[in-house]
């Protein structure tokens, strides 16, 4: 049986953006399905106090990345569409992505941005190539 948590820590580890700068962690990954987790520190905030768009969607992005590559080709992103539902107000979102369509050249996956209560936080629906 595969390790896809070690295989894809390791892939990943060249992400700086995401694992360093952000400090994303990969917390579970199957074909098909990742989920992701990302501490909220100062740095992560805008100049209102939230927690930036761009900081939830490196999570979601980083997560679909994680699940559309695991036992597949190398997979990018071919476009990818974020919508916020509510303010981040915990020290820890956790991303989770799941296939819609996994196919040959093109993938489509639905990714949910949470709080540690399970609030939603934010939806992402990502296309993917192949």
């Amino acid at each position: 049986m595969k390790n896809y948590l070690e295989q894809s820590r390791e892939f990943f580890s060249k992400d700086l953006y995401a694992t360093k700068s952000s400090g994303v962690v990969i917390d579970e990954v199957r074909p098909g399905y990742a989920r992701c987790s990302m501490k909220i520190t100062d740095n992560h905030h805008n100049a209102g106090g939230f927690v930036m768009g761009g900081a939830i969607f490196t999570l979601a992005d980083f997560t679909f990345a994680v699940a559309s590559n695991c036992d597949n080709p190398l997979t990018v992103s071919l476009s990818s569409t974020i919508n916020f539902i509510s303010p981040a107000q915990t020290p820890l979102l956790t991303a989770e992505a799941s296939a819609v369509k996994d196919g040959r050249n093109i993938c489509f996956y639905r990714v949910e941005v949470k709080d540690v209560s399970g609030k939603l936080i934010a939806c992402v629906e990502a296309c993917g190539y192949r």
